[in-house]
Formats: structure tokens, C-alpha cells, sequence
């Protein structure tokens, strides 16, 4: 394995990891989580405004609004203008990223890290020569 394979990987990795933190990080609050699973039953066209949202989840307004503004960063809701009001629904293609990002971080398949730890740490090469 050559240094720029290596360097690739862990850029690789520190990219993966990062999208995947700010996935937890945003599916971290109930009130967020309770957010995704009722919008991910909503169809584009039945999509809701912030006001029938909160009413649903027994929320503020105004807290309904901050947890869409996590979950539009992460790019997971997106908005639409109907008349007066912005109605809300979940970006399909990114919740299938989400969905990927999340088996992937729980995966039990052995990582691309744990390959270069054997390459590369001399006491795991030590520990692994001694298993055979």
C-alpha cells in the first residue's frame, strides 16, 4: 500500500466521519428525531408548515423552527413556498445518504482503519503474527 493510498484513505475516512457526526449530532435531540419520523411519512405534496408541525409534536413555533434549521443543515429537510407559508418534507436522496452513513458507522465488517492499524502499528503486526 503506498503513502498516497494511505493519505486518500484517511481523508476518506475523516470526511465520512465527519458527515456521520453531524448526522448523530442533529438525530441527537428527541424532539429532532420525532421531526424526521413524522416528516418521512409526509409525501412532497402533503408536506407541512411549521404551524401544523408543532401543533403534531406539542412544540413551540419557534422550536419547530430552530430544529429545521439543524435538520436543513445537514441537508435532510427541505422547504417549499405554498402561498403564505414554507411547507416542509424530508429530502429522499439525503436520507438514503443518511441511512448509508449510519450502517456504515455501525458496521461490524472490519474498517479500511483497522486494515492500515495491522499495516502500520508494530504491536498489533506483533499481536497478530502471535494468533497464528
Amino acid at each position: 500500500m503506498n503513502t498516497y493510498t494511505v493519505m486518500e484513505g484517511r481523508e476518506q475516512l475523516r470526511e465520512e466521519t465527519d458527515e456521520q457526526t453531524a448526522l448523530f449530532s442533529a438525530l441527537a435531540d428527541p424532539t429532532r428525531l420525532r421531526l424526521v419520523k413524522l416528516l418521512r411519512r409526509q409525501r412532497v405534496q402533503d408536506a407541512l408548515c411549521v404551524n401544523a408541525l408543532a401543533d403534531l409534536l406539542g412544540v413551540s413555533q419557534s422550536a419547530v423552527s430552530q430544529h429545521l434549521r439543524v435538520l436543513k443543515s445537514i441537508g435532510l429537510v427541505k422547504g417549499e413556498r405554498r402561498g403564505y407559508h414554507i411547507h416542509y418534507f424530508i429530502n429522499q436522496d439525503t436520507l438514503e445518504k443518511c441511512r448509508r452513513l449510519a450502517s456504515t458507522a455501525l458496521s461490524l465488517k472490519e474498517s479500511d482503519e483497522e486494515q492500515l492499524c495491522r499495516e502500520y502499528c508494530p504491536e498489533r503486526r506483533k499481536q497478530d503474527v502471535s494468533s497464528l
